[in-house]
């Protein structure tokens, strides 16, 4: 009875072995990356579905994912080399070249064409006004960020001007202006997903406009790589792109409540019938590119964006911060 004892422990610890072996040589395939993300927010769903799907694991990268709340700590980590890919506005990547940066970071796919941010307002306002915002106190992003550049850029084209007409609050860290805004801080904030929503579900505001579908398309966020990397790691960007790009063909071929379903692990403090809404809001007014082709005349948009802010000492050319190879590979290759 030992015996046959003995046998089956044997066998049973063989087995352990041999399907730890098949599980390290799995992983040993795959090539670790880790990106920052410069929000976990519903508005990157075509990432979170590369995620979730399997995509990356497909395309030979076990992914890490990292949230730095704010692009200026994005590019930070990537500039350290804690990160391998930023995710973020491409702002950042136009000011590290014009400090003279001789390792400065190159973006080389682009993912959301809106900005994903909402107006929020105290009251119920349904016939609101830019111009309401005149002589109000406003919850807004940080100086030369893309999320507080595109606010201003809005503001502008209502004849507002930014500095004179109404006070905007920048002191409060990035991802915290929710809950300042609910203890009673200004008259409305600037919020992403789900926050917006979070406010208006607990009765602590009412979302009265969407900054993407007033500011037009505006390439909002991208990712981005310093040039050492890309120079060494060109099959892994490649890789990366294709993850993406299936992200992106997913989010555009599936109903809001499908992407709901599938990114919900990503949100577990977030339901999924609100998770679907969010999604819709953001299907509804094309937040996602259809690829991630990086194209100049959104560049260029987006450094118009920058000199109306003053936040531009000289323009960047976009052939040195932009490349589409990868995104144009992307595009072919994956269906």
């Amino acid at each position: 009875m030992k015996r046959k004892v003995s046998i089956l422990l044997a066998a049973i610890l063989c087995l352990t072995v041999l399907f730890s072996a098949c599980s390290s040589k799995k992983s040993s395939n795959l090539t670790s990356i880790t990106l920052n993300e410069v929000a976990h927010s519903i508005f990157y769903a075509p990432q979170y579905c590369a995620i979730e799907l399997g995509y990356f694991e497909d395309e030979g990268i076990d992914l890490t994912l990292v949230t730095g709340f704010g692009a200026d700590k994005v590019m930070t980590s990537l500039i350290s080399g804690d990160a391998d890919i930023g995710f973020m506005g491409s702002e950042s990547s136009i000011y590290v070249y014009n400090e003279g940066s001789k390792d400065y970071a190159v973006n080389f796919a682009q993912l959301t064409q809106r900005a994903g941010n909402f107006l929020v307002s105290r009251e119920n306002e349904t016939n609101f006004q830019w111009s309401d915002l005149k002589g109000k106190t406003v919850l807004g992003g940080r100086a030369g960020g893309m999320p507080q550049m595109v606010f201003e850029y809005i503001l502008k084209k209502n004849g507002l001007n930014p500095s004179e007409d109404l006070d905007i609050i920048q002191n409060i860290d990035f991802g915290l202006t929710a809950a300042a805004f609910s203890s009673g801080t200004a008259d409305y904030t600037v919020e992403f997903e789900p926050h917006a929503t979070a406010l208006e579900s607990e009765g602590n505001g009412y979302v009265v406009a969407s900054l993407g579908v007033d500011s037009g398309y505006v390439p909002y966020t991208a990712y981005c790589v310093k040039q050492s990397y890309l120079n060494d790691n060109k099959d892994i960007i490649q890789s990366f792109t294709n993850a993406i790009q299936k992200g992106l063909n997913y989010v555009n071929s599936h109903s809001a409540e499908e992407i709901a379903k599938v990114i919900a692990p990503q949100f577990k403090e977030t339901d999924e019938t609100t998770i679907a809404v969010i999604v819709g809001r953001y299907k509804d007014q094309q937040s996602w590119k259809a690829d991630t082709i990086f194209e100049e005349e959104s560049f260029n948009l987006l450094q118009n964006i920058l000199e109306e802010a003053g936040e531009l000492s000289s323009r960047a050319p976009y052939e040195d911060l932009i490349i589409t190879t990868f995104a144009e590979k992307a595009v072919k290759n994956v269906k």
